[in-house]
């Protein structure tokens, strides 16, 4: 799809909690499970999209979500889980529910404002940039919190109490965040490397005013991950082959891993000033970036195929995009690999359910957080007044 196509819109959903509720599996047993937090809130791009984008755009078609458990109609690029859908699991919640699907959501442990093709920055692919997510969770607390005040005044009705968040202590939630991956890969494709990395003080500084939006909203706890290795995804190198010589030891191109690093080192610089300007406030820091490269340099001794290649969809010939289909043996057949655990990569740009359950238990334990707290320690914690 083309997202220059894809007109504002979407500014005219309405957000509607009358949707038919559908119980999500595991919810009864994290009524009692641990409460480090209240809610997630998730913020981001395809990578932590929950179902923003199917909602919004067009249907995620098969064979992505043939993994996740249930089976449901799928709703992220994956053949199963997100990392944050492993973060959902970790904290003991259900999965998140999108903000914009309102049909068989589920809103008790927070929403995911994540969608699919999304930027820091204002740009012509996604109307659903970080400032229009910040909008609709400061709509979402505003219209939940006055129905919540509403139930519990005038005895208004438990199905629609059922649907709104348990708390309506938001600076208890935890909220997450993944995204800019998409202002450096949008500005690859349509400018010079040297002017995408000149952009990047603008998008931090875009970045920066948003995480302050939420703080002045109640967020206290923020869990944030830097981008990932950019020219290590697979399909970009099969539909425009590389020199070897702009290749690095790992078989990644060089000057777009160069340019995600030099993103992340001003993102971390961001991150820590923030944590001196807000004090109140519990900044982590995620290097995802090292935690997806080792993976990437290791793959056959994880036990996953050769990391340029992916799964769904093929290059083989003209490119053909995840589901797909092709007629073979007179039956139809969806261009898809035959173990997606052996992959790393799902379509050439998002990563598989297997890959994201390897980076999960890697960096949800803080070995590659700043500090290295585990995802469920951050809010007990005090050594962030230690590195402020």
């Amino acid at each position: 799809m083309d997202f220059k196509r894809v007109s504002y819109l979407v500014g005219c959903f309405v957000f509607a909690l009358g949707g038919s509720l559908i119980k999500v599996k595991g919810e009864e047993d994290a009524l009692h499970s641990s409460k480090e937090y209240s809610a997630i809130y998730n913020f981001g791009d395809s990578n932590s999209d929950t179902g923003t984008f199917s909602a919004a755009f067009t249907m995620v078609y098969p064979p992505n979500g043939q993994s996740f458990p249930g089976n449901n109609l799928p709703t992220r690029n994956c053949d199963g889980r997100l990392i944050i859908d492993f973060i959902s699991e970790e904290l003991k919640m259900p999965y998140l529910s999108a903000f914009l699907d309102s049909i068989g959501s589920n809103f008790n442990y927070g929403a995911n404002f994540a969608a699919g093709g999304s930027s820091i920055r204002q740009t012509n692919f996604s109307p659903i940039y970080f400032g229009i997510q910040i909008s609709q969770f400061i709509q979402f607390k505003s219209r939940t919190t006055a129905l919540f005040n509403q139930s519990s005044q005038q005895g208004v009705d438990a199905a629609l109490k059922s649907r709104l968040p348990k708390s309506m202590d938001f600076s208890n939630a935890l909220f997450t965040i993944d995204i800019g991956q998409n202002d450096l890969s949008f500005g690859f494709m349509s400018s010079d490397p040297q002017l995408v990395r000149s952009t990047i003080p603008d998008m931090l500084s875009q970045f920066s005013r948003g995480l302050q939006q939420l703080y002045n909203e109640g967020a206290r706890f923020f869990w944030i991950h830097n981008t990932g290795p950019i020219g290590c995804l697979p399909r970009t190198s099969v539909e425009n082959k590389p020199n070897p010589e702009d290749l690095d030891s790992t078989g990644c191109r060089k000057t777009e891993n160069e340019i995600a690093q030099e993103f992340n080192r001003q993102l971390k610089d961001i991150v820590f000033e923030l944590r001196t300007k807000l004090p109140n406030a519990k900044f982590t820091y995620v290097d995802v970036y090292s935690a997806k490269y080792e993976l990437i340099k290791s793959a056959r001794n994880q036990g996953f195929v050769n990391p340029k290649k992916f799964c769904c969809g093929t290059t083989s010939v003209i490119h053909v995009d995840c589901g797909k289909k092709k007629i073979k043996n007179g039956k139809e057949e969806y261009y898809k690999c035959k173990h997606p655990s052996k992959y790393i990569s799902w379509d050439g740009v998002h990563y598989s359910e297997a890959a994201n359950r390897w980076l999960a238990m890697r960096i949800l334990n803080g070995s590659f957080s700043d500090p290295p707290l585990a995802i469920g320690m951050v809010a007990n914690s005090d050594i962030y007044k230690e590195t402020s």
